[in-house]
């Protein structure tokens, strides 16, 4: 069978193409997320506990995955929750949302519903009014992933 310059030029192009668009390259990476974390929290230190993130172990389907972050604080104008950030390690955009309080919201608690693109894990951090920094954890598995458009 013998191929014409322009049928092999096509096939180059499309081979080359096809390597620009990899879908690996769309994709966050644990670098992405641990970035993200990075710009959140600057130089300060990080402490687990007073975070309590609930997500299920296993969804069937990433694009309605039911999320709650709960921070254990008085939310008095002296000690609050400024800010809750959820972080997903497998998603293109690693920052899934970020949700800022005062004392006057009464309960530091954001349950809402979020895509993930894949089985991966899922962090949760709260910045508290006097600096610091809480987080938590969760690792959930994904049968059919979200987020699968091109950015």
């Amino acid at each position: 069978m013998k191929i014409s310059r322009r049928g092999w030029l096509q096939k180059v192009s499309l081979l080359a193409s096809s390597l620009l668009f990899n879908p690996s390259l769309v994709f966050a990476k644990k670098q992405d997320a641990e970035k993200a974390i990075d710009l959140i929290v600057g130089s300060n230190s990080v402490q687990e506990g007073r975070v309590q993130l609930t997500i299920p172990p296993l969804v069937e389907n990433g694009n309605l995955v039911p999320l709650k972050v709960s921070v254990q604080s008085p939310m008095t104008q002296d000690d609050y929750v400024k800010a809750i950030y959820v972080i997903a390690e497998g998603n293109p955009l690693p920052n899934i949302f970020s949700a800022y309080l005062s004392p006057r919201s009464g309960r530091a608690t954001v349950s809402t519903r979020v895509r993930l693109s894949d089985s991966q894990r899922v962090w949760a951090i709260a910045q508290m009014s006097d600096g610091s920094f809480w987080r938590a954890y969760a690792d959930t598995r994904v049968t059919l992933s979200a987020c699968t458009e091109n950015l």
